[in-house]
């Protein structure tokens, strides 16, 4: 077959997405996870008496608790498929990341499956994360002079 066959019959195939639509879910669904954490933040820090900035803690801990104990039970993933980027950028994206992978390897055991999996995509982001800060960091000084 040739190539151009090929890629008319793929492109024939292929489902068409509504790039606005999904924008526009992202946003409202990435907006309700930002209230979500801002309503959770005012809650620790009235009910625990702490400072915002410590109830932020607590925030993020919240949310990387629901987004894996979602990933666990199943739901997370039919979630993403409706909501897009707005679950996956926020910091339940990355505990689905991390419990998708232990999830996926339970049964190699804890140290072969869960130890050496967990961070498989995980560690990616953590790694360019650091290293994106260390460069913008060296940036900033050589920019702003100190």
């Amino acid at each position: 077959m040739e190539i151009n066959k090929y890629n008319a019959i793929v492109k024939k195939h292929t489902p068409k997405e509504n790039i606005l639509l999904n924008c526009l879910i992202s946003f409202i669904v990435g907006g309700f996870m930002g209230v979500v954490g801002e309503i959770l933040i005012e809650l620790y820090a009235y009910y625990l008496h702490i400072p915002t900035k410590e109830a932020s803690t607590f925030m993020i801990i919240t949310l990387v608790f629901l987004g894996c104990f979602f990933t666990a039970l199943g739901f997370f993933d039919n979630w993403v498929r409706f909501a897009k980027c707005g679950l996956i950028v926020p910091i339940t994206g990355f505990a689905h990341a991390m419990m998708s992978a232990a999830l996926e390897y339970r049964r190699e055991g804890f140290v072969t499956g869960l130890g050496s999996n967990m961070f498989k995509l995980a560690g990616s982001v953590i790694l360019f994360g650091v290293v994106s800060a260390y460069v913008f960091g060296i940036l900033r000084i050589i920019l702003m002079g100190g």
